[in-house]
């Protein structure tokens, strides 16, 4: 395990699922703590969470698609940790299920508010942030599959994330000079509140099954190791890249 001891990490979206995980496993190496999240129940939820593993933790309701939320948040999270290193954009909304030619431009437009709009302000701030204090830091996009294979009945969705991966390789080069690295993390299907329709139907949880290599759906845990090594301040030479963490799914 690394030692993230006097480092602070922004997890957005760390009220649930994998944000949380994440959040945990940088707390439990010594990270300092802050979530944003839209759901003041769920932020005190995985606030009580963190708390009680001993990691320090705030919690801050933030809607990541909205512009004057973001600058505000991340004005008052610096206010009150002090600093931030390291950011994971995890926050995201599913697509509501709907066929291209049934979608509408204002569901297009509410997926990428949150899902690639928000990603974008997020980094925006945090780049700004890290620049003024010259030390370097880390920032994590939390991408998806949906970005490797085609999303059907979910194309804002696979849209967005794909966004994220040019989002991600464009600023790793222009932050680079500032020490800055920028890296995505792919899952792929992982048991979630998000994915919980998905993992209820029979026939759709035993298709994906079948085709992934290890035989079972990933636990929100499964993406810690990697997003640890993502946000790791040692691994100063890898940025720009996607690791995809998905049990073999997109390449069987």
């Amino acid at each position: 395990m690394k030692d993230f001891t006097g480092k602070t990490a922004l997890i957005t979206g760390g009220n649930g699922g994998i944000g949380l995980a994440i959040a945990e496993g940088l707390g439990k190496a010594g990270a300092d703590i802050a979530i944003w999240g839209r759901n003041p129940e769920k932020n005190d939820s995985a606030l009580a969470t963190l708390c009680d593993q001993g990691i320090t933790a705030h919690a801050y309701v933030v809607d990541v698609g909205d512009e004057t939320s973001v600058s505000d948040s991340f004005t008052q999270t610096i206010a009150e940790m002090g600093k931030i290193d390291i950011v994971v954009a995890n926050a995201g909304v599913p697509g509501d299920g709907s066929p291209i030619h049934k979608t509408s431009v204002a569901e297009w437009r509410r997926v990428m508010a949150v899902d690639l709009d928000g990603v974008f302000m997020t980094f925006r701030a945090a780049v700004e942030h890290l620049i003024e204090r010259g030390v370097g830091g880390a920032l994590v996009a939390v991408s998806s599959t949906a970005a490797v294979h085609g999303a059907a009945n979910n194309i804002p969705y696979g849209v967005a994330k794909t966004g994220l991966l040019g989002l991600t390789r464009g600023l790793a080069v222009e932050a680079a000079r500032y020490g800055i690295r920028v890296n995505a993390l792919s899952p792929g299907w992982t048991k979630t509140d998000m994915t919980e329709q998905g993992y209820g139907w029979d026939k759709f949880r035993e298709a994906t099954t079948k085709r992934t290599p290890v035989r079972r759906w990933g636990e929100p845990e499964d993406m810690v190791p990697a997003a640890i090594f993502l946000c790791d301040p040692e691994a100063v030479y890898h940025t720009g890249q996607n690791i995809v963490v998905d049990g073999g799914y997109t390449i069987y």
